[in-house]
């Protein structure tokens, strides 16, 4: 009897497996979509978001690292921040933006910057000077690579233009991971990708390629994980004029004039961490350009409003790696092992009280679930809190939400049908038994 038990569990919890891979293959179909407004609020949620708009403490502020932005400036106006920048001898300076003809033909007609001979001399005379300028990349994908349906698969780069990059110190690409179908598209930045491979050539991210040149030993160890994505450890934003998180400002910030007036101190930018980006076309402008959504938003679900801009997102990858700060997270087998134990267990202990307590099932079930479902959010939201480390329990949570329903259509429709069958079969050949005898 203890042997079918078993068995008989084993089999519950393979079934409710398949019932989750059944349920999740339809809800990519998004046949419910247009009925579920819940759903699709929350849809780009996670629970250790929680951790970091609500749970965490303020974050020092982190003096290695100098945000600037360079607004809607020319590429003469530009050379001129670094010019200004590069004389207090920061020790790497980063420039997140583009600066090429966006795969048009380079002419002056197609490409309007080029009209400027000058200003590009200057950008390109400037960045040669400093000495020590990454520039960004894109990570991009041809039409027949496209077609394939591959993720994660790149097989080119969008670079700055020649005239840059022969005088650049390095570069890397600035491409995050997102959900975003498209530039403009609504993007959650949570994870992003340390080095991709580009046939056949390794490529490291513009904030891994920053913390390398600034610290090498501390970025190697970071590299050594080898994880193909690696969570962001956020650790803040810049001035917040919008009150979109509540986190205070981590990294010096100046403004377009803050550097051409030089408002600033000599020693912030003496080997420290320089990045140019975009933040707004001044501090405190409402744009949504080249802006993300992060889990510092203090709107979890149905967000308005993006919250930090992609130059900040880099400073925050930077100081994590600078400061070994790192998210750990359990391996796909792992929370698959996790799922499968626990929801045995469960169903195990499911059958003791459909067979002991009938008519007790629903009632304790319902209770049993709620409680674990309870217990596992709370274990999942304070090791992340407390270790960072994401304790992904979504696969055993499903398991747990399905498992009281799902063995009772077990028990009700699998179980007796191969029963009948059995009894069927039972039936037949003890009937054809008979009718043999009575022929002889």
């Amino acid at each position: 009897m203890k042997k079918y038990f078993w068995i008989d569990a084993a089999i519950a919890t393979m079934f409710i497996f398949l019932l989750m891979g059944g349920i999740y293959k339809l809800t990519q179909l998004r046949l419910f979509d247009a009925f579920d407004s819940i759903g699709q609020a929350l849809a780009d949620v996670e629970l250790t978001d929680y951790v970091f708009s609500q749970l965490r403490e303020d974050p020092p502020l982190d003096t290695n690292i100098v945000v600037i932005n360079f607004g809607e400036l020319s590429r003469r106006q530009v050379a001129e921040q670094i010019r200004i920048i590069s004389q207090h001898k920061p020790k790497v300076i980063g420039i997140d933006g583009f600066y090429n003809c966006q795969g048009l033909p380079r002419d002056t007609v197609f490409c309007p910057p080029l009209k400027d001979s000058i200003g590009n001399l200057m950008l390109s005379y400037a960045i040669k000077e400093a000495g020590n300028v990454v520039l960004v990349s894109k990570l991009l994908k041809s039409l027949e690579l496209s077609r394939q349906d591959v993720e994660d698969v790149y097989d080119s780069l969008e670079q700055s233009d020649p005239l840059f990059r022969e005088v650049m110190f390095a570069e890397g690409y600035a491409s995050l991971e997102t959900d975003a179908a498209y530039q403009d598209d609504v993007k959650t930045c949570r994870t992003f990708n340390p080095k991709m491979e580009v046939n056949g050539v390794n490529h490291l991210a513009f904030a891994v390629q920053m913390a390398m040149l600034y610290d090498s030993v501390k970025t190697k160890k970071f590299l050594a994980r080898d994880n193909f994505s690696e969570v962001i450890n956020y650790r803040g934003n810049i001035a917040d004029f919008f009150g979109q998180t509540k986190y205070p400002q981590v990294f010096y910030t100046l403004d377009v004039e803050d550097v051409f007036t030089e408002n600033f101190l000599p020693s912030m930018i003496e080997g420290k961490v320089v990045i140019f980006g975009f933040l707004g076309k001044e501090f405190g402008d409402p744009s949504w350009s080249d802006k993300f959504f992060t889990p510092l938003n203090l709107k979890m679900a149905g967000k308005a409003n993006p919250d930090m801009f992609g130059v900040v997102v880099h400073a925050n990858i930077v100081s994590m790696i600078l400061n070994e700060d790192y998210v750990n997270t359990m391996k796909d087998w792992q929370e698959w092992v996790l799922a499968i134990v626990l929801c045995y267990l469960n169903v195990a202990l499911f059958s003791l009280i459909y067979i002991k307590l009938p008519d007790w099932y629903d009632g304790i079930t319902k209770l049993i679930q709620v409680a674990e479902l309870i217990l596992f959010t709370l274990i999942m939201v304070e090791v992340f809190d407390l270790f960072s480390y994401k304790f992904d329990t979504t696969l055993s949570l499903a398991a747990i939400a399905l498992v009281g329903d799902s063995y009772e259509i077990y028990m009700g429709v699998i179980k007796n049908s191969i029963n009948r069958l059995k009894n069927s079969r039972l039936f037949t050949k003890g009937r054809s038994k008979v009718l043999n005898s009575d022929n002889q």
